[in-house]
């Protein structure tokens, strides 16, 4: 059983770039995938004006009953959020470890376009060893 359903990354114009599928139940079709990214984005958006504070950044957490969505905006609008198990811990942590893998393996490559999907071999690999370590620290709590 994994912890983390899924990943998804955000650019700042509500366009996906990035989607990692990481449980097997209820695998999520491309156009699905698509359309969820797009709705985050606008929901995201709407907190931010409905906050009744000043300065709200979005919606961080979303719990609901059989999971919990995990959010973080970096400073260039661009969103990072994790679908995981109802109370998995240090998903704040994660994500941004997932951002430093996002600047050093995508944006510093010379090859990469701006707000174009991902396609980075070193960024898919290590993202998939962060994940790997996440669930089994996991594991040993």
């Amino acid at each position: 059983m994994a912890a983390i359903y899924s990943l998804f990354i955000i650019n700042k114009s509500g366009g996906l770039i990035f989607y990692k599928d990481y449980g097997s139940a209820g695998r999520m079709d491309t156009n699905d995938s698509l359309r969820l990214a797009s709705l985050w984005h606008s929901m995201h958006a709407i907190s931010q004006q409905l906050s009744p504070t000043m300065g709200c950044s979005g919606i961080e957490l979303l719990e609901a009953d059989t999971f919990d969505l995990h959010c973080f905006q970096s400073l260039t609008g661009t969103k990072f959020f994790v679908v995981c198990e109802p109370g998995t811990q240090h998903m704040d942590d994660l994500l941004k470890i997932i951002y430093e893998l996002y600047t050093d393996y995508v944006l510093k490559n010379p090859f990469y376009e701006m707000e174009m999907p991902i396609r980075c071999e070193l960024f898919d690999l290590n993202l998939s060893q962060a994940i790997q370590k996440d669930r089994v620290a996991l594991l040993g709590r």
